[in-house]
């Protein structure tokens, strides 16, 4: 699903800054941010004030208000992280991640407007370990401290919902959540 061809070296150039787990990071009106370190989501709210989780995103993802067109935008920090600028006027070094970006949206929404609400949340998890996840005992351990809240504002489906489709998956023995706000895909 990505294109990355993530080259440090090529950005060591540019003004880099940390923030950490639930800070907001201030997006530039021009220009693009580059994750070195860490992951993010990306949301924005409905007229009634809903929140909308745009996509989450990590190591060698571009994002930003110049990519979205979205207004509002917000960048929520879901670890720490570290981000570097990109000037509107080196994109051009950034093609293959924008292209990343669009293919990573697209399967975003593709996965959101799944019509079945159980295989709607499956998608996400397994999106979510393919870009996230890290191999354990137990099969796929998302690495992101994920809550039910979180979820349904990316599915747009209550939180109620979300709770109780976490536990038929878990009934199911697709997930394992012995651990608080972790979700491991098994490997059955």
């Amino acid at each position: 699903m990505t294109l990355s061809t993530y080259t440090p070296a090529l950005y060591a150039s540019f003004r880099h800054q940390t923030f950490t787990h639930r800070q907001l990071v201030p997006v530039p009106s021009k220009g693009l941010l580059r994750i070195e370190r860490g992951s993010v989501r990306t949301l924005t709210w409905s007229d009634q004030g809903t929140p909308i989780t745009l996509g989450y995103w990590g190591v060698g993802d571009v994002l930003g208000q110049s990519l979205s067109g979205v207004q509002p935008y917000q960048i929520e920090c879901k670890t720490h992280v570290e981000i570097s600028y990109i000037p509107a006027n080196l994109f051009d070094r950034s093609l293959d991640e924008i292209l990343a970006h669009v293919q990573q949206t697209q399967a975003f929404f593709c996965i959101v407007r799944s019509e079945s609400l159980r295989d709607r949340l499956l998608q996400l998890l397994v999106f979510l370990g393919q870009k996230f996840g890290r191999e354990v005992a137990q099969g796929l351990l998302i690495d992101l401290r994920l809550t039910h809240q979180e979820l349904s504002e990316a599915m747009g489906i209550t939180r109620i919902t979300v709770t109780r489709l976490m536990c038929r998956l878990e009934e199911e023995g697709i997930i394992d959540r012995s651990r608080p706000q972790y979700i491991v895909l098994t490997s059955r």
